[in-house]
Parts: structure tokens; C-alpha cells; sequence
């Protein structure tokens, strides 16, 4: 049975152009509005997959971002799980929270097949998520980055291929990532749904374009 929805707040500007999009689409307004809340809708029930990275200077500086992320994660009921640092402050911190410890062996940077061993992790975690809303902050990857780069920018690649259900932050100190010529450091970028960088209790989104060379001269 159909319902009326009073919809109040729009201003005369947007009314009016949505009035004049609705003429030109041959489209009433109703089915405007109606089909952008059935996408909303849709929006609501999809499980996202995303995966972000995040650029920090120093540790108090990805310990504040925890203890934030612990409590808005903990009040919605979140599976909160990480794979450790190399760094034991942050990693203690972590497990004080009481948030989930991916690794089920500790890592060697000898190891022979490290994307075998992430995965191992991942499934690991997905495992033990009990269909929780999944948030996994990774440490592991800026310590493979620290000797090889170029084996961290490989790993990034291969997740992107198969996400996990929910949020994925992949957190590296910024002087791992200025080690990597500009090419490489922006094919990384865009492995990533969106890039944070935080200093001290601050955070900063990244934009990334591709841009003409007029830009240059016309902005």
C-alpha cells in the first residue's frame, strides 16, 4: 500500500532545480525523490568493501586514531581485529582494547610466501568476524613496506583483487611511503578507496586528479 512522505528542508534554489530537471527528464518529481531512496536503501543492505590507507608521522600519532576508532567501532558492535606492528606500544594498546589478533604465527621477515601468509590472516580474521561488521586496521604491511616497498605495493595490489566484507585501513608511517619513486607511491593511492594523513589528533583526506597541463596556468 502506498504511503505520503512530507519531505521538508529544501530550499528554493534546489526546488527550482529540481522542478526544471523534472521537465526535462519527463519525469515527475515523485519518482525523483522515490528512486533516490530506494538507491539509498540499496546502499544500506550492501555490505561495503572498503579499504582505505592511512599515512601517520609517529606513534602517538596512530594511537590516538585507535582509541577514536575503538569507540565509535565499539558502540555499533563492530568485530575490531588488526594485524600487529612491529611496534609492542601499539600492539599492547590494541590488545588492551580487547581487539582481535589476525596472525596466528608471528612474521619472519624471512618468510618465503608473505602473500600466503597475509592471506592465511585474512582468512583468519574473516573466520572469526561471526558476520560482525568487520574493521581491521593492518600494521604488518607498513613493516614489509619498511625493508621492501615494492613487496608491500605487490601485497596492496592482490588484496584489492579479493576484499574483505568491511572496513580495511592499511596504515603506514609516511617515510616508508617517500621511499617509493612518485609513480609507485601513486598507483598505491589508487589501490585505495579514499587516503587519510593524520599529525597529532588531526585527519586529513587526500584528493587525488589527474589533471592537464593547462590546469596549471588556468587555476
Amino acid at each position: 500500500m502506498p504511503h505520503n512522505l512530507v519531505i521538508r528542508g529544501f530550499d528554493d534554489n534546489t526546488h527550482s532545480e529540481l522542478r526544471d530537471l523534472s521537465k526535462q527528464k519527463g519525469v515527475s518529481i515523485n519518482s525523483i525523490i522515490k528512486d533516490a531512496v530506494d538507491q539509498w536503501l540499496k546502499q544500506q543492505k550492501e555490505i561495503p568493501k572498503r579499504h582505505h590507507l592511512l599515512l601517520y608521522d609517529n606513534a602517538d600519532t596512530i594511537r590516538h586514531l585507535i582509541k577514536s576508532l575503538d569507540y565509535l567501532t565499539k558502540e555499533q558492535n563492530w568485530f575490531r581485529c588488526f594485524v600487529p606492528s612491529s611496534d609492542p606500544s601499539i600492539t599492547e594498546l590494541l590488545r588492551k582494547m580487547e581487539w582481535f589478533d589476525g596472525t596466528t604465527q608471528l612474521y619472519d621477515t624471512k618468510q618465503k610466501d608473505v602473500k600466503k601468509y597475509i592471506f592465511k590472516i585474512l582468512q583468519n580474521v574473516s573466520q572469526n568476524a561471526n558476520n560482525k561488521q568487520l574493521c581491521l586496521v593492518d600494521f604488518l604491511i607498513n613493516d614489509i613496506a619498511n625493508y621492501s616497498v615494492r613487496e608491500a605495493s605487490y601485497l596492496e595490489k592482490e588484496y584489492d583483487k579479493n576484499r574483505l566484507q568491511g572496513l580495511v585501513f592499511c596504515a603506514y608511517e609516511m617515510g616508508n611511503l617517500t621511499k617509493m619513486p612518485i609513480i609507485d607511491m601513486l598507483e598505491m593511492f589508487n589501490v585505495h578507496d579514499q587516503v587519510f594523513v593524520l599529525t597529532n589528533d588531526q585527519i586529513y583526506k587526500l584528493h587525488l586528479t589527474k589533471e592537464n597541463i593547462h590546469k596549471l596556468i588556468l587555476s
